[in-house]
């Protein structure tokens, strides 16, 4: 399935009612191909907003292998795109420190506004901060933690669910591996009160 439009939500269920998001799909994204040889798919999906996907049906692939050998084409490399971006969330889930985590959500999410053609600056979180965690493998309320220190420090400022990036340089300094404790635009303090921000 191609994603044209909207928002959605990818996740792992386990038979006794366990859920682990995997992905935020958006516009151009592609669906289902963890189905590929198996006869079952093996994620969920659940749109987070009023959406629109596009079947693609394999067979046709087959059918008409000539015709469509760039679709085949084009689906290798969202394959393999697909494979990267897992690693890469991979590093960050078991490497970065919890404010990292919000701070590489919140650059990528606004990265992939800038491709669609849609401002950088102003983000909506469709997703529940529940769901925000559950992805980066963190309590909701350390989410919103996080949220609220970086709206303390001037980096963005909260809205209920639309976030303002005044400063994505300081963002991505807090991501930065060889960010200095001592610098103030480093890692965040260890405590600090939640914010308002819904579920």
């Amino acid at each position: 399935f191609l994603v044209h439009g909207g928002y959605l939500k990818t996740s792992l269920v386990t038979p006794d009612g366990r859920e682990k998001v995997t992905a935020f799909p958006m516009r151009h994204d592609i669906l289902g191909l963890d189905a590929l040889g198996t006869p079952t798919y093996t994620c969920d999906c659940r749109a987070l907003d009023v959406s629109e996907v596009w079947q693609i049906p394999l067979v046709h692939l087959d059918l008409y292998p000539e015709q469509l050998s760039r679709l085949r084409g084009m689906l290798t490399v969202e394959l393999a795109r697909v494979i990267r971006h897992d690693w890469q969330w991979l590093m960050t889930l078991s490497t970065l420190r919890a404010d990292q985590r919000v701070a590489t959500f919140l650059l990528e999410l606004a990265e992939r506004q800038l491709r669609l053609g849609y401002s950088p600056r102003f983000l909506t979180l469709r997703m529940s901060r529940a769901d925000l965690g559950n992805f980066l493998a963190l309590q909701l309320e350390t989410v919103t933690r996080i949220l609220s220190r970086l709206a303390a420090r001037g980096f963005i400022r909260v809205a209920r669910r639309r976030i303002e990036l005044v400063d994505a340089d300081a963002l991505a300094r807090i991501v930065a591996p060889t960010a200095d404790p001592d610098d103030p635009d480093g890692p965040l303090p260890a405590r600090s009160r939640d914010p308002a921000w819904p579920a």
